[in-house]
């Protein structure tokens, strides 16, 4: 009778229809890998129809690595007054806004910590400034974390702080600092981190405000299946919610497994081979995440904590996009301790084509830019990049 009733879920879940919460759980616990990746694999042409996988070609930016907060998992931040403690420049990030122009970028994804006694000006300006300079450039930029301290710092409204930020420049909101969207193990994990509510509720906003928004998900803390699946629902009812309200959800979803070395306190810990996730445990829940999410179209790969191949073999687990080339990523590097290595146009055309799919470039809403149709049609070959610069420490006062 089980086996009876995973197959029928699994039917449904092929057609494109809604699964419960219980329905769900269902079929991460007791479904077969397989079965659930062509399952997920028919949801993914129902909602993504054809054989393009698409990519984008942009850049992670870190302002600065200043964070009160503390996470327990993140080896990338260093408290006021640390010796590592930076803040970048106008003219720095410039430079590697530059550097995307050159090898044909089209985004920068911009974070940093949630930093103490920055002005809000620092960030209008910032935006204003690279708007001014580099106007073929999409900035995503600030977590929903980092605007939830805009507002405490500022004495403003999330709907203030957003609405000024966009007449700066801003384009789109980064889903960072979702990790699991459930106050139990936010408050084991990252107690001075914003609960799961308020991040959904900086996103509403957003989405309000029609700024691009994306979703993530990290798995690995020690959650069950359920906290999990709570993330998925505040996830989807959101979506439902801003999609009937202004046609503004989500754009796509990303997952990725705790990364952890000694650099963190997680990885530090007693349990630390308790945490994080197996590429066989993430396709699975990148399965569950394309089922259950009916309403976001997009499934991102995460080669960046996978490695290329597990990124590859994800395309025929219900996912549709590569993710980016990114020319520069600090935060989960340093959480892992690896040292990064940057991915070409060409290198993701060469794991997309060797996985039976077409490569297209996109921009961050997916508004495809160029499809790839023959392997003769390769991206132009950029010129050389040098290393990336080390970080120049830089003292503002505040004002």
């Amino acid at each position: 009778m089980l086996s009876a009733h995973i197959d029928d879920l699994l039917q449904r879940a092929s057609e494109g229809q809604r699964l419960s919460p219980e329905e769900g759980l269902l079929l991460y616990r007791e479904a077969d890998l397989n079965d659930l990746g062509l399952a997920a694999s028919a949801a993914r042409q129902v909602r993504t129809p054809g054989k393009i996988v698409t990519y984008l070609v942009d850049r992670n930016i870190n302002y600065t690595n200043v964070c009160t907060t503390n996470c327990s998992f993140c080896g990338f931040y260093r408290p006021p007054g640390h010796v590592e403690t930076y803040v970048q420049t106008f003219e720095q990030i410039g430079e590697r806004v530059a550097e995307l122009v050159r090898v044909n970028g089209s985004r920068i994804l911009m974070q940093g910590g949630h930093h103490p006694d920055l002005p809000f000006d620092y960030y209008t300006g910032l935006l204003s400034y690279l708007r001014q300079h580099y106007p073929s450039i999409e900035i995503d930029a600030f977590s929903p974390s980092e605007i939830e301290n805009f507002s405490e710092l500022y004495g403003m409204t999330i709907r203030e702080v957003l609405t000024e930020l966009k007449a700066a420049g801003l384009a789109g909101l980064p889903g960072g600092g979702a990790e699991i969207l459930d106050d139990e193990i936010r408050s084991r994990v990252s107690p001075k981190k914003q609960k799961a509510d308020d991040w959904i509720n900086v996103m509403r906003e957003a989405q309000a405000l029609d700024l691009a928004t994306s979703a993530t998900m990290v798995i690995g803390f020690g959650e069950d299946l359920n906290h999990r699946m709570n993330h998925f629902m505040r996830l989807r009812d959101l979506t439902d919610e801003s999609l009937a309200a202004h046609g503004n959800g989500f754009t796509a979803f990303i997952a990725w497994p705790l990364q952890h070395s000694e650099m963190t306190s997680m990885g530090r810990s007693r349990f630390k081979e308790s945490f994080g996730a197996t590429p066989v445990e993430y396709l699975r829940h990148m399965c569950i995440a394309r089922i259950m999410l009916d309403n976001i179209k997009h499934m991102q790969a995460s080669w960046v904590t996978m490695g290329p191949k597990v990124g590859q073999v994800s395309l025929h687990y219900g996912i549709d996009d590569m993710g980016s080339t990114k020319l520069e990523e600090n935060v989960v590097s340093q959480a892992s301790h690896d040292t990064y290595q940057r991915m070409s146009e060409r290198d993701l055309h060469q794991l997309i084509r060797q996985a039976g799919y077409i490569p297209a470039k996109r921009d961050t809403r997916y508004n495809t830019l160029k499809v790839f149709e023959s392997p003769e049609d390769l991206p132009d070959l950029p010129p050389p990049l040098p290393s990336p610069q080390s970080k120049v420490t830089i003292q503002l006062t505040p004002r």
